[in-house]
């Protein structure tokens, strides 16, 4: 199925693969998406969605196997605090539901900050803007599509 985000990315040439998986709502974590795509999960980078005091609205991409740095975050967008906005507010703002949320082809163009590990890699997934579908593409075509900033924005889960 095409959404709206392999959609731009046909538009501009880049090249990608999808991947589905099963989804089971009880279980969206990066780590079980990771598993069932076949990658590691440092590999398959989720999209939270983020309010910063100055910035507004913003998504932070971080690894699977990483947590969000809240104060990092702040730090890379400029803003003096950060948080995480509510779940009711995630489709609203994006028109993505939780588990399908994505920096590519949203309703909006939000900025966008990328944990710096994304460049370590040849390919890396991501949320094709549905559950169920990830997009693997090589990390410049996201980062230049995305617009996205990339700085150390994860730690280590605890």
């Amino acid at each position: 199925m095409k959404t709206n985000a392999a959609r731009l990315l046909d538009s501009l040439g880049i090249a990608y693969s999808l991947r589905d998986y099963d989804v089971d709502p009880d279980d969206l974590s990066a780590e079980t998406v990771a598993a069932k795509v076949g990658m590691p999960a440092e590999q398959v980078f989720k999209t939270l969605v983020a309010k910063g005091d100055r910035t507004g609205v913003l998504m932070a991409v971080v690894p699977g196997n990483a947590e969000l740095d809240l104060k990092a975050l702040a730090r890379l967008s400029g803003d003096r605090k950060v948080d995480t906005v509510p779940l009711k507010e995630l489709q609203p703002l994006t028109g993505y539901i939780r588990g399908g949320v994505t920096a590519l082809g949203g309703k909006k163009e939000y900025p966008v900050f990328v944990d710096e590990t994304l460049e370590l890699f040849d390919a890396v997934a991501v949320s094709a803007g549905v559950r169920g579908t990830q997009i693997v593409l090589a990390p410049a075509d996201y980062l230049r599509v995305t617009k996205g900033k990339p700085g150390p924005i994860s730690r280590p889960k605890a």
